[in-house]
């Protein structure tokens, strides 16, 4: 157990520079990676959120009542700011109407489990992290398919119902049921946890390589422009929770989890939707892959930019 553990540490440690190798690799040489099968990724995000779910427990649902304010805040922040980010860039870039509902659907998505690593690592309020996070993906299936339908429904046709059944089958339950099995057997999943970085980061490589690579010529084919889109829209949803939580006097922990929580997406969702709501627009799927790679790597700058942070000066 011991030796996984420190694979584990290794993987959660480097985990920005596996998923770039794994994205390069399946770029360049798709080939090599063609053989994991984009009907995978559904089953593969199924695993990444039964890990989320084995890892909570009754105390971070009590952030809802004990600090109602902060994931309010969170929530409203998480579901106007990205998706709005996302919209205007597509606006301003001149996407065509896939890659703007690709791009789209990345900014209505929840955070992901790694806005609670890059927290963690950010000196930031984890449990404030990982209470916006859990709200945030409990009120996907809801919001998530009407802020999209809201802004991309001049422009294509949103299966709003079927996003909504997917969100169910892919993230709500596979978190309800690691869930319920930490509560029943609470022991066993605390040590499984610990070697759940390792599942997890092999997961989330795996997807990526599957959509990159069946992508490839795609994604090579748009040039730089949804590259400049996507790194935008991600920077700019650090700076605005950032610039949010100065404006209302947050603590610097605090910040940094608002910060973290709306920059960062659950881009394997994303990805996993666009096939679902948007069956027709296969480059859809394009900028949720970019964004899977490139939030990890600003994630991971991101943190290192926090530690240096004088919390004192910063009061």
């Amino acid at each position: 157990m011991k030796a996984l553990e420190k694979v584990s540490d290794f993987f959660g440690k480097y985990m920005a520079v596996i998923v770039l190798a794994v994205a390069a690799v399946s770029l360049f040489l798709p080939g090599v990676t063609l053989w994991i099968q984009t009907g995978w990724v559904n089953y593969l995000l199924m695993i990444v959120m039964f890990g989320m779910g084995l890892t909570l427990n009754p105390e971070d649902f009590k952030l809802v009542f004990t600090r109602p304010k902060d994931i309010l805040l969170g929530c409203v922040a998480q579901f106007t700011i990205m998706p709005l980010l996302a919209f205007l860039l597509g606006k301003i870039f001149g996407l065509d109407a896939a890659l703007m509902a690709g791009v789209v659907l990345v900014g209505t998505c929840p955070g992901g489990t790694s806005s609670n690593v890059i927290t963690y690592l950010s000196k930031g309020d984890v449990a404030l992290s990982v209470g916006m996070t859990s709200v945030n993906t409990l009120l996907a299936p809801i919001l998530t398919p009407a802020i999209t339908y809201l802004l991309l429904r001049t422009s294509v046709t949103v299966d709003v119902v079927s996003m909504f059944l997917s969100i169910v089958k892919v993230v709500i339950i596979p978190i309800g049921l690691g869930f319920i099995i930490n509560k029943l057997f609470g022991e066993v999943t605390r040590k499984l946890v610990r070697i759940l970085p390792t599942v997890s980061v092999v997961a989330i490589c795996m997807i990526v390589a599957s959509v990159v690579s069946h992508n490839a010529e795609k994604i090579l084919s748009t040039g730089l422009v949804v590259f400049a889109v996507v790194i935008l829209h991600n920077v700019c949803g650090y700076a605005c929770g950032f610039g949010l939580g100065k404006l209302l006097r947050l603590s610097p922990a605090k910040t940094k989890a608002l910060s973290v929580e709306i920059g960062m997406q659950n881009s394997g969702l994303a990805t996993s939707l666009a096939g679902t709501a948007f069956p027709d627009l296969a480059m859809a799927t394009v900028p949720g892959a970019i964004f899977s790679v490139w939030h990890n790597i600003s994630g991971a700058i991101l943190a290192n930019l926090y530690n240096r942070w004088d919390v004192h000066e910063c009061k």
